[in-house]
């Protein structure tokens, strides 16, 4: 007999935890800050839940991620039946490693949303929708710890989204690291002063953009007894140092988030999510 019982199918408002929920998903191996960061900023009737992707032998590589893309339709059916509201996929270069182009990646993330009842986000079409939001045409891209495939792949998607990316370099080309084998090894953290640094030189090769924007997900040791924080932590003391506004994946990323939950952060994250 109770093997023929069972829960309802769909959630109510009356039945969820929190009144808006919002799932994040990241790629293989990497712990992602997102579900902490996004905990932090936003009020406190907005519940948050992680779901990392699953690929036994994942290396990081571009390739990898098109062979793995429709893990990211498990991830939105998992958490519509979860009762979430919006999802956020956390990862800029799966947009770019899709191979579907910037139209593409929009039809793709209206087709979960159509198919599943839930709104998907992906890190690198946020950031495309961000600075179409707020107008802008030439952009410089801080490619801090990305690798040459990955960082360039970032430019061709912003360039095929009508922008002018009028420079472009990661730590390495900034003269930070001698070799791509010494950021890697730092796994995706630095030390706090590089933040400041590393977009001085941007601006400085750059100051005919509009806008500065960050690629990834980047950790800077900035915070309590030198923890890694994220762009989030960063973008208002940059931006005030710069000028000009400051966009990361993760920032524009939230941005997108916020908007469809109709919300708007409980603390100051700088420019763009001001416009909220």
């Amino acid at each position: 007999m109770t093997d023929q019982l069972s829960m309802p199918k769909q959630w109510t408002k009356e039945q969820k935890l929190f009144p808006h929920q919002v799932g994040f998903t990241c790629p293989p191996h990497d712990w992602d800050a997102a579900p902490s960061d996004f905990s932090k900023i936003a009020p406190d009737n907005v519940g948050v839940h992680g779901w990392m992707l699953h690929v036994p032998d994942y290396r990081h590589q571009i390739a990898q991620r098109k062979q793995n893309f429709e893990l990211l339709e498990d991830f939105v059916q998992c958490m519509a039946n979860n009762g979430a509201d919006v999802c956020g996929q956390v990862g800029s270069n799966w947009v770019h490693a899709s191979g579907l182009g910037v139209e593409g990646i929009s039809s793709f993330c209206q087709q979960m949303e159509d198919k599943y009842g839930v709104a998907l986000h992906m890190a690198g079409y946020a950031l495309v929708e961000a600075l179409r939001a707020m107008n802008v045409e030439k952009v410089a891209l801080n490619a801090v710890y990305h690798w040459p495939d990955w960082w360039q792949g970032t430019v061709g998607f912003l360039k095929e989204a009508g922008f002018d990316v009028v420079w472009a370099g990661n730590f390495v080309d900034q003269g930070w690291f001698k070799s791509q084998e010494e950021v890697n090894a730092c796994r995706w953290i630095f030390e706090g002063d590089l933040a400041r640094k590393s977009f001085e030189y941007v601006a400085d090769k750059a100051p005919q953009a509009d806008v500065y924007l960050a690629n990834g997900m980047c950790n800077f040791r900035t915070g309590p007894n030198g923890q890694p924080m994220r762009m989030l932590h960063q973008t208002v003391e940059l931006e005030n140092l710069l000028g000009k506004p400051v966009i990361a994946h993760d920032t524009a990323l939230y941005w997108r988030i916020f908007k469809s939950l109709s919300l708007t952060p409980t603390r100051d994250c700088g420019q763009l999510l001001r416009t909220l």
